[in-house]
This record gives structure tokens, sequence and C-alpha cells, in this order.
């Protein structure tokens, strides 16, 4: 294979992310996340977000970001509604429904949900022969690389105050997102907008990590008894705050976010050039092109790559860019599908 496009996490680490780690060699530290390093990294995100209040927390992965946060919310009989295509249905091994609670789905557009999609499934549960909804999970970007509007997730989070529910955004791909042109938000907005939200690192450099984010007061109660009861308190959690610090310190977080993009966007445009089309909008690292199964297949024996659905005889591929994917490789990727 000549490169993969599987994902944006299997290159190592930033340099800069390693040189920090490096450099903090045998120096002890706090443990459980009490370190000056995460407390540095924390306060960086605040200053970021002007939400001197929100309590931030590091942990290892996005997955059990999503377990920790959406259990530790929702009573037993509560539920969380989600898209159809988000990562806690599709991609978790039903690790939500693993801790006794349903996910409520509805299809959406291009993985988005609207605010009618999460009142049809409030109206539908009316009484205690039911789960309640009581959660709202969106992720930004989406599964389909998609994002969210300003306009879109203020109506969201509206409907959401307005009825007793509280909105989780998961951010593995925050800042691909943040950074599309596509994107009117800005990470103070999502602060404002949500009650609780992660900033994902492990998709944007990191070795490992991302920073929940919990701005509703209502939320912030014991919540490291419940990081730890799931296990996800780290002893040496400082390896994460140290990350955080190099990523947000000055600017890398934002400038592999826009490489990341550009060059999917390099990749999108080729293929568009070359006549194909693409199953949803390009608009961050996340593209999904439709080829013919035989070019697809072809394309198989020299990249990695998801297939996503088939489309009569049609297939259409997920391919990621990561912040580190070299420019002379998307080339190739057009060169190949040119031949083919």
């Amino acid at each position: 294979m000549k490169y993969s496009f599987m994902n944006d996490y299997s290159e190592m680490a930033h340099p800069r992310i390693l040189e920090a780690l490096s450099a903090v060699g045998v120096k002890q530290f706090e443990g459980y996340g009490l370190d000056e390093y995460s407390a540095g990294a924390a306060g960086l995100i605040r200053e970021m977000l002007s939400a001197p209040s929100a309590d931030v927390h590091f942990i290892a992965g996005g997955t059990h970001s999503n377990l920790v946060v959406i259990s530790s919310i929702l009573r037993p009989y509560e539920a969380v509604i989600a898209p159809v295509s988000g990562h806690i249905f599709v991609h978790e091994t039903g690790a939500i429904e693993a801790t006794g609670h349903k996910i409520c789905t509805r299809e959406g557009r291009n993985g988005k949900l609207s605010a009618a999609d999460i009142e049809s499934v409030v109206l539908e549960h009316s009484d205690e022969h039911m789960v309640k909804p009581r959660l709202v999970y969106i992720s930004l970007s989406t599964e389909c690389g998609t994002v969210y509007t300003k306009a879109e997730l203020t109506s969201i989070s509206s409907y959401c105050r307005s009825n007793g529910l509280y909105l989780y955004l998961d951010g593995a791909r925050l800042g691909p997102a943040i950074n599309s042109v596509a994107c009117d938000l800005s990470y103070i907005d999502i602060a404002n907008l949500t009650d609780v939200f992660f900033i994902g690192g492990t998709k944007t450099g990191a070795l490992f990590g991302e920073a929940i984010v919990i701005c509703n007061d209502d939320l912030k109660d014991d919540f490291r008894f419940i990081l730890k009861q799931r296990g996800a308190l780290l002893a040496k959690g400082a390896a994460i705050g140290v990350q955080f610090q190099a990523l947000f310190a000055d600017g890398l977080y934002d400038e592999l976010a826009m490489r990341s993009n550009a060059m999917a966007k390099k990749l999108a445009e080729g293929i568009k050039t070359l006549g194909y089309k693409f199953l949803f909008p390009v608009e961050t690292n996340i593209i999904i092109p439709v080829f013919p199964i035989a070019i697809a297949s072809k394309l198989h024996e020299l990249y990695g790559f998801h297939d996503w659905r088939e489309l009569d005889d049609m297939l259409a591929v997920r391919l990621v860019s990561s912040w580190a994917a070299p420019e002379s490789m998307i080339d190739e990727f057009i060169a190949d599908l040119s031949a083919l």
C-alpha cells in the first residue's frame, strides 16, 4: 500500500508535541491531572473560550469521553438523541447502550440533526412506558465531514434549553471544523451554545488525548469521581496536559487543523476535476467521493480508505486527510485515479 487515507491519527504525533513530552524528562509531577501542565493547558483553553468558570478535564480518547460524559448526565431511564451516522451509534461497540441508556436516532441531513429532528423524538416519547429523551448528541465535524453553521447550532441550542434537554458536542475533529471555510462558528460560540463538549487532540497532532469542557454548572459536581469510576482518571494525566499546552500555547492546534483541511481540499478538487461527484459537501478533512465499484477496487490495491455505501454500481468511499499528509501523496492519488 502506498498510503492510508483511513483516518487522521495514524501518525504518532507532531514533533513539537514529542519535544514537549521529552522536555519534561523525569521531572516529578502531581498525579491524576492535578499537575502544573494540566492546569496550564486548562487555563489556555478557558482563555480561548472566554469561559473562566468552565471545568476542563483531560481524558485519553474520544469513545471514553463520550461514555463518561453521557453516562454522567443521564438517569437510568433517560436516553440520548443522535444522528443515525453518529459515532456513539455506529462506531463505539454499544458503549452507551452498555451503560443502560438507549440511543434514539434520526436520519438528519448530511450527518446533521435539526431542531425539528430532535422535537420529533421528544414528541414520540410521551409517557413513563418509554425512555425519556434528556440529552442531544452532535459532533463537529460530523462523520460525513460536514459542519454546523452558527444558525443551525443556535437553533438546536435554543430548542434544547427551552425543552429541558442538555446539548453535548463531540469535538473529536473540532479543529478542522472550526477552521473550515464553511463554518462561521468560533470556539467561544461552542462554549456558549452547548452544555458540555470536548476538544479532540488525538486527531489533530497529539499523541493521544481530549479535553472535556463542562460549561453548565449543573453538570460539574463530582465529575472527577465519575472519571475515576470509569477508569478515565489517568495517574500520568500530565502527559495529556503537556500536549494540550503545546497545542494551544502558540496556535499549533489551528495550524494543524488548517493543513488537514487544505490537503483534503486539494484531494477533492483533483477528484472533481476528473468528473467524479461527492456524496456530501466537502467542508473539512473528510471527503466522500463516489467512484465506480471497479475503480474503487483498483484504488484499494494502492491506498487505504473506508467503503462508505454502495449506490447501485457505484461506491461512496471515505478519504481522510491528516495534519501530516504529504502533498506528494495527494498528487500521486490523483495521478493514479486519472490513470485508472
